[in-house]
């Protein structure tokens, strides 16, 4: 039996296990596409439009640092498809890591990578079929993203670069994340590792991009991101760029590979430190016990969140000058605010963030059946804890986690904005717009503990839901859907703020549809067995 024996029955497995994923997440980028390129097309209707709004964008740092830079100033794909080369490749990046650790260091936590090796598998069979099932699905992306891309009216030679670009990102971090899952022992610790060096790197893209012509633009060449900005989609098409990211490939690959034949089953490459012998006063109960195993997690999003929220604040002022003719500015307010552009770009970008706040509850509060799987949830109710108590637990570190990560983005947007303007009544504004979107994510909250009481094994539909809920945000206006539809998303009923008018109702009903929801789910969970 060689090493790579099994491998085509473990891509089948896998491909059943995702079957409902990995579509939908496809999609989703698909339409992050398309929707960029229809929007940018009507806001910038001249060649003298795009010149003035790369001029823009390139003479911004942190637009910049964000998003990189225009490489073709007059070229309207270039401009139009920026944003998702920047954001989305990262969101392209970090679901490749999710799923090579998913296949790989999650399954031997649960023991069923042990089980498999048992029969005629060979040790790199596991790697190597998650590997497979990863670069195809970023393969299937980028095409179907080109295709999508250049129905909307881009060129095709364009088209087809930006969608090599996504997938390029998308291996090479699949690679990274198969040798992070051979270093650790947990598969949290091995996204942990894989999203640090995403961070790494994306911060050395941005040092490169927003250096001088004579300072380190080199370091852009270090990034993964840089490689999939270098491809310069309707910017030259730069395509020998691919070259890069396979070498990239093949010998991460083969550094994961010789990791998998070095260490022991179930262990890491680096050793796992050994917690106390007995437990701090502070681990007394359910909360505090919910709160040490997510207190990690929610420390690096609440960090990306500052990160993203500082960032805001200091380009919020700037989109004014991107958008010359009036036609351009009245459509761009409709994505947000009422007011001001500045508060469009804040309503805008807070409604983004709710998205991906309601993304951390969803994952907190799946912890629940991650613990009732593993078996690790009957000790604890083997006590005089309560199932309410150890679900609410978690539940509500998820939902206060939900919270704080949108309230720290609008202090730290709010905060640069009042350092900008020199007005300090700025922070409580833009506040305000972070805070109004807290209620809909605490929504998914409530959707993952209703489904977990009642079918646990469906709990991870959570995650169908907050798709269906983005795409019906993103394409509602655009394919014209009745209203009715368009409301079933909790977002569809948050003020847009700052610049509008906070209605209370909205806001209280959106909570009583979470606390309904929580409730319905912890009634269930009394009922049921537990495993």
């Amino acid at each position: 039996m060689n090493a790579l024996t099994g491998t085509g029955t473990l891509v089948r497995l896998a491909l059943r296990r995702d079957r409902v994923l990995l579509p939908a997440w496809i999609a989703v980028f698909v339409l992050m596409a398309v929707t960029s390129a229809a929007a940018t097309k009507g806001l910038f209707p001249t060649v003298e439009s795009v010149v003035q709004a790369a001029s823009v964008m390139n003479g911004t740092p942190a637009l910049v640092a964000v998003y990189g830079r225009i490489y073709d100033p007059s070229s309207l794909g270039a401009l139009a498809m920026l944003k998702a080369p920047g954001s989305g490749a990262v969101i392209v990046g970090i679901l490749s890591i999710v799923l090579v650790v998913r296949h790989t260091r999650a399954e031997e936590d649960a023991g069923r990578l042990e089980l498999v090796g048992s029969g005629v598998v060979g040790r790199w069979a596991p790697l190597t079929a998650a590997l497979t099932v990863v670069v195809g699905a970023d393969a299937v992306l980028g095409l179907l993203t080109a295709v999508a891309v250049a129905a909307a009216g881009l060129p095709v030679a364009g088209s087809v670069t930006f969608g090599l670009a996504w997938t390029s990102v998308g291996i090479a971090f699949a690679c990274i994340a198969a040798v992070a899952a051979q270093l650790v022992r947990t598969a949290r610790a091995a996204i942990g590792l894989s999203v640090a060096v995403a961070g790494v790197v994306f911060l050395l893209r941005a040092a490169g991009d927003t250096a001088d012509v004579a300072g380190p633009r080199w370091l852009s060449w270090l990034s993964p991101f840089g490689w999939g900005q270098q491809f310069r989609p309707y910017a030259g098409d730069r395509w020998w760029v691919l070259a890069i990211t396979l070498g990239f490939g093949v010998v991460v690959t083969a550094v994961a590979c010789l990791l998998v034949s070095r260490r022991d089953h179930g262990a890491g490459v680096f050793p796992e430190r050994l917690g106390p012998a007995t437990a701090a006063p502070s681990l007394r109960g359910p909360l505090s016990l919910a709160w040490r195993l997510h207190r990690g997690a929610l420390l690096g999003w609440t960090a990306g969140f500052v990160t993203y929220g500082l960032m805001v604040g200091s380009v919020a002022g700037s989109i004014g000058d991107m958008v010359g003719s009036a036609e351009a500015q009245e459509m761009f307010l409709k994505l947000g605010g009422r007011d001001v552009l500045t508060d469009a770009v804040f309503a805008a970008m807070f409604g983004m963030l709710a998205v991906v706040a309601s993304a951390y509850g969803v994952q907190t509060s799946l912890r629940l059946h991650a613990e009732e799987s593993a078996g690790r949830a009957d000790p604890v109710l083997a006590t005089t804890v309560t199932r309410a108590r150890w679900a609410m637990g978690h539940v509500w570190v998820a939902l206060g986690g939900t919270a704080l990560l949108l309230v720290s983005a609008g202090v730290a947007a709010g905060v640069v904005h009042a350092a900008q303007t020199g007005d300090a009544g700025q922070v409580g504004r833009v506040l305000v717009g972070a805070l109004v979107q807290v209620p809909a994510a605490w929504v998914l909250t409530g959707v993952v503990v209703a489904v977990f009481g009642t079918a646990p094994r469906l709990a991870v539909a959570g995650w169908a839901v907050l798709v269906a809920f983005l795409l019906l945000g993103e394409l509602g206006p655009l394919l014209e859907l009745d209203q009715w539809l368009r409301d079933l998303s909790p977002f569809a009923h948050v003020p847009r703020m700052p610049g509008g008018t906070v209605t209370a109702a909205p806001l209280v009903w959106l909570v009583v549809v979470a606390a309904a929801l929580t409730a319905a789910g912890l009634t269930a969970l009394r009922r049921r067995d537990v495993g």
